[in-house]
């Protein structure tokens, strides 16, 4: 399988501007920015892309992991953080609140740590990745 998006940027990098389509047409001609990759200007930037990436693919990597034990999750709720210092991604923060029914602590901190080192952008980043998880 095969996913692609596409970014288009014109200008310099001050002051030109781009736009991100992906596949599906979520993304059709998206706004960006150097506003709103480093200020407070209308549109997305790669960071905050990045992070929704992998609060995604961690959700559905703990989603699959969970059936596999037998546990229904009633929801997972993942933020993502992504950090950018001095020109470098230094880290992909997840914040977690879930409803999952018959699970205890223990097992539920199991799958957590085993989605958060297994999920596919997971293993893609190449930096400090951390979860702040809150079983309800």
């Amino acid at each position: 399988m095969i996913r692609h998006a596409t970014a288009v940027w014109k200008g310099n990098v001050k002051d030109g501007e781009g736009s991100i389509s992906s596949q599906s047409g979520i993304l059709n001609q998206t706004p960006y920015s150097f506003k709103s990759r480093f200020e407070e200007g209308k549109g997305t930037n790669p960071e905050e892309l990045i992070a929704a990436a992998h609060a995604g693919c961690f959700s559905m990597q703990l989603s699959a992991f969970l059936t596999e034990e037998g546990f229904q999750p009633e929801s997972l709720e993942t933020r993502g953080e992504v950090t950018l210092k001095n020109g470098n991604v230094t880290k992909s923060h997840l914040i977690l609140k879930a409803k999952i029914n018959k699970i205890d602590q223990s097992k539920f901190d199991e799958l957590v740590d085993k989605a958060k080192k297994n999920c596919p952008i997971s293993k893609l980043l190449d930096t400090e990745i951390s979860v702040e998880s809150t079983l309800n």
